[in-house]
């Protein structure tokens, strides 16, 4: 089974970038589409974007522009981009792994990583 574990959190002030990682052990990742998603204090999870195990992304409309997902499968990793970050990007990050890159459900992925905060100041 495969663990995921995300790093590279933070407080950035608005408008600002900071680049996520998913490490992935146990298994590889290559197999895998990769999702992130984010839940905000008090909100449902958000899908954020995918990206499938050839590297065609899906987006969230809210971050479409300022995200970008890029994977290398030598290092079993998944990256975030996150550029011109606003407050109401503040959240704690999760990557997934599931089956396919443009499901954008919760329930369509299978491993989960603990999360790591982003806090955007304005």
């Amino acid at each position: 089974q495969v663990q995921l574990e995300e790093s590279g959190g933070g407080l950035v002030q608005a408008g600002g970038s900071l680049r996520l990682s998913c490490a992935g052990s146990g298994r590889t990742l290559s197999t895998y589409a990769m999702g992130w998603f984010r839940r905000a204090p008090g909100k449902e999870h958000e899908f954020v974007g995918a990206i499938s195990w050839r590297g065609n992304t899906n987006y969230a409309d809210s971050v479409k522009g300022r995200f970008t997902i890029s994977r290398d499968n030598a290092k079993n990793t998944v990256y975030l981009q996150m550029s011109s970050l606003k407050p109401e990007d503040t959240a704690v990050y999760y990557c997934a792994a599931g089956s396919r890159y443009d499901y954008t459900q919760t329930s369509d992925y299978a491993h989960w990583g603990p999360g790591t905060q982003v806090t955007v100041s304005s």
